[in-house]
């Protein structure tokens, strides 16, 4: 039988000082499946896209007056692809060591996507349709509307791996002391060894899964937008 490693007077140790490399593959790792999770996600619009104007039952498909703007969508996707490409410069400064740089691209990507968001937000009411108004309609603001979560989400990510970053600017490599992020004053190492390093994990997966989400809005554009 395995030797249980909690028990009454466990000490810190045993979840102390964990190799930041281990967790900079997971997360890396995450991001990959959570790609993988974005994709079949999506699928499900572009088949429902291409099956229901197939059948266009009663003509109502794609009604008369029921078209998507192709510039406010252009603008819109054009905010997703710049945002992701900053990201991905941000990575490329971060890994040359030129901080400075990555957290600028950081806080530019960040404004860009906003923007973007922003955009989508004027542009759903620009429309000269609603949900309601055929197959199209339904289909465009689902698939919008989603991506736009995901989006957002992706953009809270960039947040909180750039406030790390400037929150801790001045140390070029450790961390503060043990507990003090935790607010627990007995700890006596951290959970991860250098867990600022986790930095550089934190944007090659992010990195990564912008990209991968800004080909998704380009996608999205060509089918929504195009076709």
């Amino acid at each position: 039988m395995a030797e249980s490693m909690a028990y009454e007077g466990t000490g810190y140790e045993v979840v102390e000082e964990e190799p930041p490399e281990l967790l900079a593959r997971n997360l890396v790792s995450a991001s990959y499946l959570l790609a993988g999770a974005t994709a079949f996600f999506f699928v499900a619009f572009v088949f429902a896209y291409f099956y229901l104007r197939s059948l266009n039952n009663g003509g109502m498909w794609k009604p008369k007056g029921v078209d998507a703007s192709i510039g406010w969508g252009t603008a819109i996707v054009a905010c997703y692809v710049l945002s992701a490409l900053l990201v991905r410069l941000g990575l490329t400064d971060h890994r040359a060591l030129r901080r400075d740089q990555w957290r600028l691209k950081g806080l530019a990507a960040l404004l860009v996507g906003v923007a973007g968001l922003v955009l989508q937000i004027v542009g759903w009411t620009q429309q000269s349709f609603g949900p309601t108004d055929g197959g199209f309609a339904s289909v465009y603001f689902g698939w919008t509307a989603y991506l736009f979560l995901f989006v957002l989400g992706t953009l809270l990510w960039l947040e909180m791996t750039l406030a790390t970053s400037l929150r801790y600017r001045r140390i070029e490599t450790g961390a503060p002391p043990p507990g003090r992020a935790s607010g627990d004053p007995h700890r006596t190492a951290h959970d991860i060894r250098d867990p600022l390093s986790l930095v550089r994990g934190e944007l090659v997966g992010l990195s990564f899964y912008w990209t991968f989400l800004a080909a998704i809005a380009l996608i999205t554009w060509i089918v929504l937008y195009l076709i």
